[in-house]
């Protein structure tokens, strides 16, 4: 029998407990806040403005980062993110370029608290055995005692806490009351969002399965630990409890690019096939996916889309904490999820994979890692310098760093910078992810796109009253084609743009395709009409010293396009992907700065990138398939 680290199940006793008309309401709530900013005027709904932050950071108190020698605080890495400096547990004192807009901090829910703890020899804790290996300086000796309490949550089995399992409850307990005080003291209105949130750490046998729980408002209950369940089906039922207690909260799965197949699966957790209630209870609690982050980017794989040229990016191909190769990249990326989403819609009338995207980063070290030229690592003392990150590439419990990114964010367009504003952006998908850099991107579809000129004055406004933003739906219209609009703003401390790419998804006859279309290019260039290419934009970079100049690419690019291939009975999704040119990659800063090669099989380049949340069009009933 699983032991279990909190009572989750009083969530589920809360919200029997409400009258049936108050859950109602507050099962509701979130969505309906949502549907208001959709359905408000044209001119409130263009006040929108671009936020970035990160919404996956660990401190000190996951019980992972203690392992790597951090020891800052969520006070820290809120601190931090509005634009502070923090020490490096590695060494060095780092600090933003620019402040972040927002942050959640997203410590391990799985003995949240209990592993820093350890080195305080007034605690019970202090005295056990794995107490020591924890606080070892020796990666190897540490790494043993985080695998050794990963193996716990895993199992269900705490002996490695010996006879203070109680302890450990109680100090996860209140670790999280903490966690909930420090966020709610740090959240400024208007200047600076702090919000609420812990990761479920969950993975089978190496698949991994965590997700970011993220909360809309000032409380929260105990979290929902892999130690309660490692079923994601558990998770939602948590989560769904929680609702319906009057608690908005939602799910964000990550790494899926690290799942082997499992985050994605045309199955269960039992192994049964999906069907329409798994998909609507999985879209109503993970409306989100992270498509981009340290530990890799899970947009797509060439091995998956093989006339991507751009699919080879920042990929990581082993299973978390392990040189175990990954081998099932179907259900492991956002593109294929898409995919497969709109095929079981085309044939059975649901989708389970309609979800929007954003970017994090994954931070063990209380720091957003997320500029190349200026890049501490993800895992403290493991990848924290140069010389580390490069002579030592497997040393962070089994995962090749230098495959690892500097990334991302997420991006979200929202009213104004409040918990409930980017809460509501968040689920109505108005969303996208970058690698890092902070471009602008907007995305419109509808029937009438090709009258609105981007840039123009009012351009926006006209927008979102003449069709849908990013993640929304375009509801059928006599079989007429959509068209769509793109605009994108170079980072202002960043590299110039690229190109901008529409990405279109369907269904036909159960089968799935895509087709990437280049639909706006700096310096005058055209795709060739026989291969369907762009040439390349060129490569300022100077490999030797690690830098690049802007004279080539766009600062801004704009676009107007319809699909020339629109079948009215297919379903099908469009989403933007924007390139920058060519700069260089953290790994060539570092080299450059130890005045040494660049590892083999290191790219000395990088084309940064925005993923936006998907654009969806359904089928007239009737028509579908």
């Amino acid at each position: 029998m699983r032991t279990m680290l909190f009572a989750a199940a009083a969530v589920a006793s809360l919200a029997a407990g409400c009258a049936p008309a108050a859950r109602d309401a507050a099962a509701t709530g979130t969505v309906a806040s949502a549907v208001a900013q959709a359905e408000a005027s044209p001119a409130e709904r263009a006040k929108t403005k671009v936020l970035f932050g990160d919404l996956h950071m660990h401190t000190g108190w996951s019980f992972d980062a203690f392992t790597f020698g951090t020891t800052a605080t969520p006070e820290d890495a809120y601190n931090f993110a509005q634009g502070g400096a923090l020490a490096h547990p590695a060494g060095g004192v780092y600090r933003l370029d620019r402040p972040l807009d927002f942050l959640a901090v997203t410590d391990h829910s799985e003995f949240m608290g209990v592993m820093i703890r350890m080195r305080d020899p007034s605690s019970p804790l202090s005295k056990l055995a794995i107490a020591k290996a924890a606080l070892d300086r020796d990666p190897k000796v540490s790494g043993a005692a985080f695998r050794a309490v990963a193996n716990a949550f895993r199992t269900g089995d705490l002996a490695v806490f010996e006879d203070q399992a109680d302890t450990a409850r109680k100090v996860a307990a209140d670790t999280w009351g903490r966690v909930v005080e420090i966020a709610n003291r740090q959240n400024k209105p208007g200047k600076f969002t702090a919000l609420i949130g812990y990761e479920w750490t969950s993975s089978e046998e190496g698949k991994n399965l965590h997700r970011n729980v993220i909360f809309r408002g000032d409380n929260a209950p105990l979290p929902f630990t892999a130690v309660d369940s490692r079923r994601p089906e558990d998770l939602w039922k948590y989560l769904d409890a929680t609702r319906q207690a009057g608690q908005p909260v939602l799910a964000i799965p990550h790494n899926s690019n690290l799942s082997d197949g499992a985050m994605f699966a045309k199955t269960d957790s039992d192994g049964k096939p999906i069907d329409a209630a798994y998909a609507a209870t999985r879209a109503r609690n993970e409306p989100m996916v992270e498509i981009t982050q340290v530990k890799g980017t899970s947009e797509a794989h060439p091995a998956l889309s093989p006339n991507d040229e751009f699919a080879n990016f920042e990929l990581l191909e082993t299973y978390v904490a392990s040189d175990k190769p990954v081998t099932k990249f179907a259900g492991s990326y956002v593109r294929d999820a898409w995919r497969t989403g709109l095929s079981f819609q085309d044939g059975s009338g649901f989708n389970p994979y309609r979800f929007g995207v954003i970017g994090s980063t994954d931070s063990h070290v209380a720091m957003s890692p997320v500029i190349e030229k200026n890049y501490w690592g993800k895992v403290g003392l493991r990848d924290g310098t140069p010389q580390v990150r490069l002579d030592c590439t497997y040393c962070a419990g089994g995962s090749d760093i230098s495959k690892f990114g500097s990334a991302g964010l997420a991006a979200v367009w929202a009213r104004e910078n409040t918990r409930a504003a980017i809460f509501d952006a968040l689920q109505r998908n108005e969303t996208y992810g970058t690698s890092g850099p902070r471009m602008q991107v907007r995305f419109f579809g509808g029937y009438g796109m090709d009258r609105v000129k981007p840039g123009a004055a009012g351009w926006v406004e006209t927008a979102y009253g003449a069709g849908v933003p990013m993640g929304a739906t375009l509801p059928a219209a006599g079989g007429k084609a959509p068209s769509f609009v793109v605009w994108a703003l170079k980072d202002a401390m960043g590299a110039n743009l690229d190109r901008v790419q529409i990405i279109k998804l369907w269904s036909k006859n159960g089968v799935s395709h895509e087709k990437i279309y280049d639909v706006a290019l700096s310096g005058g260039r055209k795709v060739d009409p026989g291969t369907g290419k762009a040439p390349p934009v060129g490569n300022t970079v100077d490999v030797a010293s690690a830098t690049y100049k802007n004279s080539i690419g766009a600062v801004s690019l704009t676009a107007n396009w319809t699909d020339p291939e629109f079948d009215a009975s297919a379903p099908a999704a469009y989403y933007v992907r924007v390139l920058e040119i060519p700069t260089p990659r953290w790994s060539t800063y570092d080299a450059a700065k130890l005045k040494r090669e660049i590892p083999r099989g290191l790219a000395p380049t990088i084309q940064e990138r925005a993923f936006t949340s998907a654009i969806w069009y359904t089928p007239a009933p009737g028509r579908r398939g």
